[in-house]
Formats: structure tokens, sequence, C-alpha cells
């Protein structure tokens, strides 16, 4: 199986082309935008052209599907507000450069997928959730963005390229290619990472509700600021998760809408989100409570209404033996000596798919360890290393028990 460089590059700056925005390669193309919509029009163009038979479901996840019995790769197309070119995308154009150049080989059969609204803009994983059965349909449609548009109605921005459901029995394991988000191979100078595991996430809503009033007349010790409970709950949370985290845990109060978010008013409702992760369940439950009870806490020193809204989560994963196998054996051919095992903290939508079959990941190194951002970046030839990384190791799936 040889793949193409050139042909894989210049797919991969093509779907950069929609939604590119700001400096560098930055990418604005949340789910369901116009450019969501116009970049999955492309890749199912793509797919066809490659002779894969495209089906595409109600949540939008795009198949392009080899018949048959095959193993499934891909990732996501969808972008965070202020993405970069390659989180999500690099393990879509990977795929569909090996199911390519599997089939100028004559086999092994590759299916390729671009699951939709990974990035979270209405909830965790969104679709790759529904698909893997984590989530139903009418549930996540009840699930809203920062903005209050429903997914319901946000997902009829694809319904023109709905063609129906397509089941999991046909597909042998998944794997997905990713950028590795983090600092780990761009510090060691490593070319890959073979994923051990992926950590487990909790997410959800927290409001306090407060007391609206006049920001020149109220007297500080007579407000019920919200923000000002959300600034007491942020301190006093990461005291009290001290003594039951590890260097590895992480939470995240990423996003706060204040209402109503004026200069010359006290906010009387403050919305934000709170995430953690861990790769220990306990933990992450042990987490959940502190956050509950400090929150709960909070509330009652500053006169707040609480209220939490429903939690979105998914559990650690560990990677399948056989297919992680098959990927060392591709790392140890294409970068001897320059790989290594490593966890994933961050979530992906392999996550959602370990509950229909085995599941692998690949990493490859983040210029700067940045990502989430316009400045994500990796180097062309680790880019290009990865995807040989993803064919060697289908040659020897193919010939493995």
């Amino acid at each position: 199986m040889q793949i193409n460089p050139e042909r894989f590059l210049a797919d991969l700056h093509t779907l950069r082309s929609f939604g590119a925005a700001g400096v560098g390669k930055g990418v604005v193309r949340p789910a369901y935008s116009d450019a969501d919509v116009a970049a999955r029009q492309w890749l199912a163009q793509r797919m066809r052209d490659a002779g894969l038979h495209v089906q595409v479901d109600a949540m939008g996840n795009l198949f392009g599907l080899a018949g048959g019995p095959s193993l499934l790769m891909g990732s996501h197309s969808d972008s965070q507000p202020e993405g970069g070119w390659l989180d999500g995308a690099l393990g879509v154009i990977a795929a569909l450069e090996v199911a390519r150049a599997a089939a100028e080989a004559g086999g092994p059969a590759v299916s390729v997928v671009s699951f939709q609204d990974e990035e979270g803009r209405f909830g965790v994983t969104t679709g790759s959730a529904v698909w893997g059965g984590h989530l139903t349909l009418s549930e996540a449609d009840r699930l809203t963005d920062h903005g209050g548009v429903a997914l319901s109605e946000a997902r009829q921005a694809i319904v023109e390229m709905v063609t129906g459901d397509v089941s999991a029995d046909q597909f042998t394991g998944f794997i997905e290619l990713h950028i590795e988000q983090g600092p780990t191979l761009d510090t060691s100078g490593e070319q890959i990472g073979v994923v051990t595991d992926i950590v487990g996430i909790r997410d959800m809503k927290v409001t306090f509700d407060g007391q609206q009033n006049h920001a020149g007349t109220t007297p500080m010790h007579l407000r019920r600021d919200a923000f000002q409970a959300v600034s007491a709950f942020n301190a006093a949370l990461n005291e009290r998760l001290r003594n039951i985290v590890t260097p590895q845990s992480v939470w995240t109060i990423g996003h706060v809408s204040l209402h109503p978010n004026a200069s010359s008013i006290v906010p009387g409702r403050a919305v934000f989100s709170m995430q953690w992760r861990d790769a220990d369940t306990d933990r992450l439950a042990r987490m959940e409570q502190v956050i509950r009870n400090t929150a709960s806490e909070i509330a009652d020193d500053h006169g707040m209404k609480l209220s939490f809204g429903t939690m979105l989560g998914l559990e650690p994963v560990a990677m399948d033996s056989r297919l992680r196998s098959a990927l060392e054996a591709g790392a140890d051919t294409v970068a001897p000596d320059n790989w290594r095992t490593m966890p994933s903290g961050a979530l992906h939508d392999a996550t959602n798919v370990s509950r229909l079959m085995p599941v692998a990941m690949l990493f490859v190194p983040s210029i700067g360890g940045v990502s989430h951002t316009f400045e994500e970046d990796t180097a062309e030839g680790d880019l290009v290393a990865g995807v040989r990384v993803l064919a060697e190791a289908m040659d020897r799936l193919g010939s493995m028990p």
C-alpha cells in the first residue's frame, strides 16, 4: 500500500479553505455552519471520487463506505469557534488517503467517517455520541448552544444531505489519527505517539441567580453579584480539589455568560461551563461531589439560588491491543526509535465509538503544544509520517489473526 503525500496534503489544504480565517492557518467551521456544510459536501464528493459509497445520518455524520466488512478510519471536520486547520481534519483526510491507497493496492477495505459536532457546540462529541448510542437523537435535539439555538434547529442545515442510518456491524474496528494537542511529542522531538488510553470527561452548566441592580448606587455589602459568586467558587474549588486530584487531573471554567452583561449593572445571573477530566472513573465522581458541594456553599454565602444543568460525560477508554500493536509496528517502521506510547488527555470520537467496536488512536506532534487556536500547526513531514503509519498498520492488520 503506497500513500500519495501530495494528494493527501492537497486535500488537507483544500479542507482548510472552508472557513479559513485569522492569522496563519486558522479555521472557523463550527458544526452546522455554512462553512461546515460546504466542507461536508466537498468531502462527500471526494469520497465518491475514491469509489466509496456516501451515507449521511440525521446528525450529519458523514460516511464513505468501502462495502462489505471494513476498518473504519476518520475523525471530525467541524472546528472550534476559533480553531486550527488540523484538529479533526487531519484524521478525516488521512483516512481518505489510506482508503484510496488501499483500494489502489487491492485491499484491505477501509471506510471513512467525519463525525459531526465533535467540538461540542451542543455537548460533548455530540455526533459520535448519538451514533455510538450514548445519546438518543431526541435527547441530543434538546441540547442548546451558548446562543440558545437548539440542535434540532441547527441540524436542519444538513437535512438535504441525509440518506439514513449507518450500521456499525459492517466495521471491524476504528482508528483515529489526530494531532496531539499537547507538548509531549514536540518537547521530546519524537514523531509519533501511539495512544494507550483516553481520559474520561464530565461537563455541565452551573447557574448562580442573584439580584440585578445599579452598579453605582448599590453598596458592596448589599450586593448579590452573580459574577462575584463565580469568582469565589473558582478560587475555592482550586483549593478543595487539591487533595484528591493527580498532576494529570484537569478542570476548566471555559465559558461564562452574565446577565444582563452591561458595565453599569450588577449582574443578576451567571451561567458557566464546568468541565473536568481524569483517567479514573472514581476520581471523576469525587471531583463532581466537591464541585457540587463547593457551588452550594458559595451560593449560600453570597445569597444565590443555585441550579445545575444536565451533566454530560464519557468514561475513560483503553485502546484495543490488536489495533494498538499494528500501530506500534507501523511506528517502528516509519519512525524507528522516534515514537512513544502515551495517554490522551484530550477527548476524541474514539471514546464513543468504543461502545460499538475496538478502537485505537495515533498522534503526531503539535508545534509548540498548542491547539484550539489559529496558531495550531504541525510540520508537513510529521503529517505524512502519521498517514504512513496508518498504511503500515493496515498492511499488518490484513495478515494478523
